[in-house]
């Protein structure tokens, strides 16, 4: 299970990383595996009927890091939305533009979570994925991003082999190009959750100082006056996530969250400093 400064981390992040828990006997195993590749799913599929028992995928969610942040993340008994298996061939020449997935998802009370796994080492020259950290709360139309090279912050995958990423469905990641002679390799699966993304991780620590601070990190891309939107839309998220209607990171949500039920007293002449006669 994630603690509470790693479900903070996530939801400022938009990501969680776990380097090298996949066994090496695994990796090995993974790489003709994903090379002869996967036949698609239907959506929705629960996860013992997407991969049966003794399935590679099912033995990599029987991990126990991968199946504690899973579980924390989405809840006992996800939904496979779908699965694929990225390849970058060796100097391919070219790149995956900067996007996010199914970005007309604008639920801000739920979210899918995306595994990605790397049975390889990753070098800076294979290409590993490109992430824009913080970014998965800021609603675009998918590939708008497309056009944008480089922003201050950008994290570039390198990675030892056996890396897990779990990531938002919203964050901005595209693969990078692989120059190097080596075809790299990169599963996903993306899970929808069936119950409600409330208290779902270890919470011993949930109010700890470590969790806040979690919470409000910048990031350099940041603008000084949007970039507070974030932080904001962090909050609403974290309400969501621990039920607690009243958290906030400074004022900002609730100040916009003020809707005052109470009626004032009709004034009259007297109350209202009238003129007497």
């Amino acid at each position: 299970m994630l603690s509470s400064q790693q479900m903070a981390r996530f939801v400022a992040h938009g990501s969680l990383r776990l380097d090298g828990i996949v066994p090496p006997e695994m990796n090995e195993e993974a790489l003709p595996f994903l090379a002869a590749g996967l036949p698609g799913i239907p959506y929705g599929t629960p996860v013992p009927e997407a991969y049966p028992a003794d399935s590679f995928p099912r033995r990599l969610l029987q991990i126990p890091e991968v199946a504690g942040a899973l579980r924390s993340l989405v809840g006992p008994d996800p939904l496979v939305d779908h699965h694929a298996v990225h390849i970058r061939q060796a100097k391919e020449g070219n790149a995956q533009p900067l996007h996010g997935d199914a970005i007309i998802d604008v639920r801000t009370d739920a979210f899918d979570v995306q595994l990605m796994y790397y049975p390889q080492d990753v070098t800076l020259e294979m290409g590993g994925t490109l992430s824009v950290p913080g970014s998965h709360l800021r609603r675009t139309n998918e590939t708008d991003t497309g056009r944008y090279q480089n922003l201050l912050g950008q994290s570039r995958l390198v990675c030892p082999a056996g890396t897990v990423v779990f990531v938002h469905h919203g964050l901005w990641h595209g693969g990078r190009r692989n120059d190097s002679d080596t075809v790299r390799y990169m599963f996903k699966i993306r899970f929808n959750p069936t119950v409600r993304q409330q208290l779902l991780w270890g919470t011993s620590d949930l109010h700890t100082p470590a969790v806040r601070e979690e919470l409000t990190r910048g990031f350099p891309w940041y603008e000084q006056a949007a970039g507070r939107l974030e932080v904001h839309n962090r909050a609403l998220l974290w309400r969501q996530l621990t039920g607690d209607d009243r958290f906030d990171l400074d004022h900002w949500v609730t100040r916009v969250t003020n809707r005052p039920t109470a009626v004032a007293a009709a004034r009259t002449a007297d109350t209202a400093g009238g003129e007497s006669s």
